[in-house]
């Protein structure tokens, strides 16, 4: 049986190595998606040519009723194709937030870097943790990172590669780890957060075209999501220490570049304790603020019209604001009480290096904005999913199939439409009420979408992060390219993708509750 195991193992890894290879072998990334663009362009062309199309009932995003709606082919080469290419091309990069995410956050994280707060951060947590508990520890975090939007990406990421390179590990696996902790779990947490709101609202409004009384809440998937956060944590810290761990095998610091040596796991020392206590007194005076401005009746953060603070309300939508402010201000305390930051002019010039550092991916996130608008007017990914949603309506299957087949179906549409929202808003008044008709409730439906929508997350070159991720990569190993990306993502996305979806099936055949 060790000798089958072994042998599968070794299988894998060729696979891998294989993948890796092939992979690193494309061009730059800039190129691959200057490619993918020309591609776009002359297929809008020729579908646009023959009118391709679909007409299918679809939730409006902005007044949320459903409506009857054709969506055809726009070709790029027509009079308004050339007019959209020509006076968009600032404006695509302007609206592609997950720019000004990761400035943002950089902006904090710099300066937490350069004062050493992080490095400090990292070995004290390596200090008080289990060996073992490391990896469950960074999932863990990863996944609920969630609850504030994207900035997860740009957090844990780089936290998880010197969190293992502290403690002799392959960086690359920590940032393994991280990518799939934060991108392959996207949709659950043990948190309510404002991505639910928006997919409970889309769930009710397709519910009521069979029962206008149907209303489902914003936990109404709490249950299922809980035991899916622990579930994936488990799964993901395994698959990091059984598979992708030992096909790295050990870290060569020498091959990385010079912005990546130098994490050592030792002992603080007085002036970093100092200034860990420095960063903890700025912390708390920073919570005490937002404390003022979030937890009054009527404070100017909760939503103005409900009240709310967790769900749709300024203090979700801006979270990003709270974790730089944390960055930068623990960041700054720190540097104060340990001594590597003692002016303003200190802090300045570390938040301009850390922004000065991110030319490359800004470039490539300016190509990639340009990709993603294009195949977004061109509605190939929308007619593609409307299609495929259609095929699967007309199957003549049971509702546990019909579920596990619409599963499927959103993990291929989310290599091309990775929009959580905009996906959800095409699917939601298809499958709700035809699997409403057949006895199950709209929870499921629901609970069937966050397992599809996250694990492709990891691999399609459409998230906006996975540029990033290759960029991560290539501090610790300058050689590395999509291809070390897309091998390190694999095991996770096909084990997760795989058990999800059991654990998905089995929670159905139970009938167990899906939340409150």
């Amino acid at each position: 049986m060790s000798k089958a195991v072994a042998a599968n193992q070794t299988s894998m890894q060729r696979f891998l190595n294989a993948v890796e290879r092939v992979g690193n072998m494309v061009p730059h990334p800039v190129v691959i998606f200057l490619i993918l663009i020309a591609i776009v362009i002359v297929l809008s062309a020729i579908l646009g040519m023959f009118s391709a199309g679909v007409t299918l009932e679809q939730i409006n995003p902005d007044t949320h009723k459903v409506e009857q709606v054709t969506t055809q082919i726009r070709s790029l080469l027509n009079a308004e194709g050339i007019r959209f290419i020509y006076t968009s091309l600032i404006p695509n990069f302007m609206n592609f937030t997950a720019v000004g995410l990761m400035i943002g956050a950089m902006i904090g994280a710099g300066v937490a870097e350069e004062s050493g707060l992080i490095n400090a951060l990292i070995r004290k947590l390596v200090l008080v943790s289990p060996a073992w508990a490391l990896t469950y520890i960074l999932a863990f975090c990863g996944i609920l990172s969630s609850v504030a939007a994207d900035a997860g990406y740009l957090v844990l990421l780089p936290l998880a590669g010197v969190a293992y390179l502290s403690v002799g590990r392959h960086p690359l696996a920590g940032l393994a780890l991280g990518f799939a902790a934060v991108a392959g779990a996207f949709t659950v947490n043990m948190l309510i957060k404002p991505l639910d709101a928006v997919l409970v609202e889309f769930t009710n409004d397709a519910a009521r075209l069979v029962d206008p009384n149907i209303s489902i809440g914003l936990a109404s998937n709490v249950f299922f999501s809980i035991v899916s956060v622990i579930f994936l944590t488990v799964l993901i810290a395994f698959i990091t220490d059984r598979i992708v761990a030992p096909r790295l095998g050990p870290y060569k610091p020498e091959a990385a570049s010079a912005a990546s040596k130098g994490t050592e796991s030792s002992e603080l020392t007085p002036a970093e304790q100092r200034g860990l206590k420095f960063a903890l007194y700025g912390l708390i005076g920073l919570l005490v603020v937002f404390a003022l401005l979030t937890l009054p009746p009527g404070a100017p953060l909760r939503n103005p019209d409900t009240g709310e603070l967790i769900g749709n309300s300024p203090f979700m939508n801006g979270l990003i604001a709270l974790i730089m402010l944390a960055f930068l201000v623990t960041g700054w305390t720190f540097g104060i009480g340990a001594g590597t930051l003692r002016t303003l002019s200190d802090v300045i010039k570390a938040m301009e290096k850390a922004v000065a550092g991110l030319g490359g991916t800004i470039f490539l996130f300016f190509v990639l904005s340009q990709f993603v608008a294009y195949f977004t007017f061109t509605n190939i990914g929308t007619v593609m999913a409307l299609s495929l949603a259609g095929t699967l309506q007309a199957m003549n299957v049971g509702p546990l199939a019909l579920l596990i087949g619409f599963i499927v179906v959103v993990a291929i549409i989310d290599l091309l439409l990775t929009g959580a929202i905009a996906k959800w808003a095409i699917f939601a008044p298809v499958f709700v009420p035809l699997l409403l008709k057949l006895g199950v409730e709209p929870e499921s439906v629901l609970a069937a979408y966050r397992v599809g929508d996250s694990p492709m997350n990891a691999i399609t070159p459409l998230n906006a992060y996975f540029a990033l991720m290759v960029g991560f990569t290539q501090k610790y190993d300058p050689k590395s390219g999509v291809g070390t990306v897309v091998s390190l993502m694999l095991p996770y996305v096909v084990w997760i993708f795989v058990l999800w979806t059991a654990l998905f099936a089995l929670w159905q055949v139970l009938g167990l509750p899906w939340g409150l």
